[in-house]
């Protein structure tokens, strides 16, 4: 841009549209189970679903990446066919049941750990059942392993609510612990439940962040708040080829360029 800018016409000013959001998607837990009453919150996949989610994607040309991984190849121009993969809270089961599968296609994930409660449970639920999470130990392996560690907060709570000071803890101080945990400082940060405002998406962004994973974040959508797609156990290729489609139009409807 030119020292004239303050003069050019209008339509040489308009603002190009925004570069639409990438697809990612969200997972938690993947375990056995057989019993609906077993998954009340719908978080878990078991590996026959997670294998045969991955194997979808493939047949479709797609291949499931970090979100740090997504977000560098996009910047590079190199985005096309690729997927975020994000697993919440830091389950043990990450390691035992996800990590294997990942490795056999050739896919990376983010996995958004608590490093204010590791090795104990997800407390948060109070529908249960309790899944165990992972140790220091654990979430240094799923690092060793070529994974993405980011940060889900100290405790798992509500950032909304939360006093400037608890804020701070929750981001810069979670931040740290794992830079302490795996020697790296976490690029990512996921919001608790998704819950987000224009206050805790800035303080992310200050707190030296490069994203940001929400679940549907409106108008605050973008780099600190990047829409997800919550995948179940019920997701077989029709399902997320609509949940697939679905992302793209919102994302028209935004405005944005795809």
């Amino acid at each position: 841009m030119t020292a004239d800018t303050d003069s050019a016409p209008a339509a040489v000013m308009a603002p190009a549209r925004r570069a639409a959001s990438p697809w990612v998607l969200m997972y938690h837990s993947v375990a056995e189970f057989t019993d609906p009453a077993e998954d009340p919150y719908g978080i878990t996949v078991t590996p026959r679903t997670l294998e045969d989610q991955l194997l979808w994607l493939r047949s479709r040309r797609l291949r499931g990446v970090s979100v740090g991984e997504l977000l560098r190849a996009r910047a590079a121009g190199r985005g096309a066919g690729l997927v975020g993969l994000t697993f919440d809270d830091g389950y043990t089961d990450f390691l035992t049941h996800a990590l294997p599968l990942l490795d056999r296609y050739d896919c990376t994930a983010t996995l958004f750990v608590l490093p204010g409660r590791l090795g104990v449970d997800n407390v948060w639920d109070p529908l249960g059942p309790r899944k165990s999470l992972l140790t220091a130990e654990g979430i240094r392996e799923v690092a060793g392993a070529g994974q993405e560690i980011g940060s889900h907060g100290l405790l798992h709570q509500d950032l909304r609510a939360a006093a400037d000071d608890v804020l701070q803890q929750e981001l810069r101080g979670s931040r740290d612990l794992l830079r302490e945990l795996t020697g790296t400082l976490p690029e990512g940060f996921c919001y608790p439940y998704g819950h987000l405002d224009a206050r805790v998406v800035a303080a992310t962004r200050d707190a030296g962040y490069g994203y940001a994973c929400a679940i549907d974040p409106g108008r605050l959508a973008g780099p600190y708040a990047l829409p997800r797609t919550h995948v179940s156990q019920a997701d077989g290729g029709a399902r997320l080829r609509v949940k697939q489609l679905r992302h793209q139009v919102r994302e028209l409807r935004r405005g944005v360029r795809t």
